[in-house]
């Protein structure tokens, strides 16, 4: 049922045209708080985490109590709900063809159940 719903459109659309391409900078709540072992510092420790699965560390240099925000780009929170920016324009088209065709068809059951259709006899009696 994702697919046939027409808000699932609009919210793709929306949430990509207005989060795509942007730095996503974490809350003091937000980071992850990891201590790196001996003699390395965040950097050093979280470089290849980060470099294979996203994020950033906020304080590199350090070498204890590092700071780890799991996202850096919005384009990877947006990817996770499906809503990509180069869909958006697709998005708002699919979502037209939604409007149109529930506009046809409320008309159409409209005429077939309450037109009426030839004309009617009536007895005498």
């Amino acid at each position: 049922m994702y697919r046939v719903s027409p808000f699932t459109y609009l919210v793709s659309g929306m949430l990509s045209t207005g989060l795509a391409n942007t730095n996503v900078v974490c809350s003091s709540i937000e980071y992850l708080h990891i201590n790196p072992p001996s003699n390395l510092t965040c950097g050093e420790y979280l470089n290849p985490y980060t470099s294979f699965a996203g994020g950033y560390v906020l304080n590199e240099g350090d070498t204890t109590d590092c700071s780890f925000c799991s996202v850096k780009y919005t384009n990877v929170f947006l990817k996770s709900v499906n809503a990509e920016y180069a869909d958006r324009w697709r998005n708002f088209g699919i979502l037209w063809v939604f409007i149109v065709v529930n506009c046809f068809g409320a008309i159409g059951l409209y005429w077939l159940a309450r037109v009426p259709k030839g004309k009617r006899k009536v007895k005498k009696e």
